[in-house]
């Protein structure tokens, strides 16, 4: 197997699990070099903690990536999550075209909605920014609610298989090469993950755990573009990724103390033997 690199950028919450604290371990156990390029850092993630610290990072992302441009570092891959504005989906944009190798392959998770509503620090401009972003990236995970954000299609709650289709195919007629839309559930006990690549779509059922933990998108985007990095396609990875996700939470949900995370740690031989 080719030793690869690959950049991830995102948040850095320095408690919590989630964000880099995630992406960079389990990256690491595909087997990757992974590089990191910080855009905010956090005491803690903003879910359930209370007066925690927080520093914008913006500012030093284009001398960063000056400075490898100047080194002559390139990536294989690069793979963003939660990103703070619109002018860092910009500085990202630039990086991808400056510094992704010929070929390399570009990953966006729009981390910027769930449950039909915008994050509270997002608005209509960051939403047209980060459409930009992911309809020019090779794989955009987007959930359902991103989904609709990114192509204007109303929000349900209860859909069917007519729905989520009509999705995919917005995403398509909008630019998006291939999908991998989460949280996608057609019964009440469980969900999974449609991957519509190369104009092929497939879905991959899984039980759902009713208690949702903090995290496990970023296990997940982060699973799924180490394993698929690591020589798998795109519907393996995702099948993979989401049983390693569904293990995670698993690992948790006796530990009542654990509420702002998964136990993924232990888990991480899972991915390190596909």
């Amino acid at each position: 197997m080719t030793y690869k690199r690959i950049l991830t950028i995102q948040d850095i919450s320095c408690v919590g699990q989630c964000s880099l604290t995630v992406a960079l371990p389990i990256l690491s156990v595909c087997g990757l070099e992974t590089a990191i390029l910080p855009s905010a850092v956090l005491s803690t993630h903003t879910a359930g903690f209370s007066g925690y610290t927080f520093r914008d990072l913006t500012d030093d992302i284009p001398a960063i990536a000056e400075h490898w441009e100047k080194e002559k570092i390139a990536f294989d891959a690069v793979y963003t999550g939660y990103l703070g504005s619109a002018k860092q989906i910009a500085y990202v944009k630039a990086i991808i075209a400056n510094l992704l190798k010929k070929g390399g392959a570009s990953f966006v998770d729009p981390a910027m909605a769930d449950n039909g509503k915008l994050y509270p620090a997002f608005d209509e401009n960051y939403v047209e920014a980060m459409k930009e972003l992911c309809f020019a990236a090779e794989y955009c995970l987007p959930n359902i609610t991103e989904a609709c954000f990114l192509t204007g299609i109303e929000y349900r709650e209860q859909y069917d298989e007519k729905y989520t289709a009509e999705l995919l195919g917005a995403m398509k007629e909008n630019g998006a090469q291939n999908v991998i839309l989460t949280g996608v559930g057609y019964m009440p006990d469980k969900t999974g993950v449609v991957v519509l690549e190369n104009g092929k779509t497939s879905y991959y059922e899984h039980k759902k755990i009713s208690k949702g933990c903090h995290g496990t998108g970023d296990v997940y985007a982060s699973a799924f573009v180490g394993l698929f990095m690591n020589g798998g396609n795109a519907c393996e990875a995702a099948k993979l990724a989401a049983d390693f996700t569904v293990s995670c939470i698993e690992n948790t949900q006796d530990d009542p103390q654990h509420w702002y995370g998964v136990k993924f740690e232990p888990l991480l031989h899972l991915l390190s033997s596909k």
